[in-house]
């Protein structure tokens, strides 16, 4: 063989010193895929809003949004003497809850991404178990349609046979 493939590091042409046609097809062809995703990820954030954050800047939401609704509720119930008191009490463990929730998410942020997760997985573990039974529940199998066949047709509406006692 008279002619030999160059080594695999030596594509582009050294002289001309510009990229070989390839490499500038996939430079644009990347560069494409990355502007059409970004383009994508601009329409669903203007149709869904903004995406969901990690699991543990969604417990910190939920932390503070219960202490908010928690630290704004008056209560017919206590009176106008021990309403300010007990609001105050309220308050205090509030705060008490979100010191020691805080801490805990910030050493553990990817836990809480973790149970989310799992959280989920249960859910679908779940929700295919119950749809399973639902479709043995309602569903009637052929044993039962070949035993209704031979029934007598007495009394009952059940799947089982008459027994008669006389």
């Amino acid at each position: 063989m008279s002619e030999e493939l160059p080594p695999p590091g030596a594509a582009r042409d050294e002289t001309a010193g510009e990229v070989p046609a390839a490499d500038a097809d996939a430079d644009a062809w990347a560069d494409a895929c990355a502007e059409d995703l970004r383009a994508e990820q601009a329409r669903r954030r203007a149709r869904y809003g903004p995406p969901p954050g990690s699991a543990a800047e969604e417990l910190r939401k939920l932390v503070d949004t219960v202490a908010d609704k928690l630290s704004g509720l008056q209560s017919p119930l206590l009176g106008a003497v021990a309403g300010p008191a007990a609001q105050q009490v309220v308050r205090q463990v509030v705060q008490q809850a979100k010191a020691a929730v805080e801490p805990v998410i910030e050493r553990n942020p990817d836990v809480f991404d973790h149970l989310a997760a799992a959280g989920g997985e249960l859910l679908a573990a779940y929700r295919s178990a119950v749809q399973a039974q639902e479709r043995r529940w309602t569903g009637r199998d052929d044993d039962a349609r070949g035993r209704d066949e031979h029934r007598d047709g007495g009394e009952g509406t059940g799947p089982g046979e008459r027994i008669d006692l006389d």
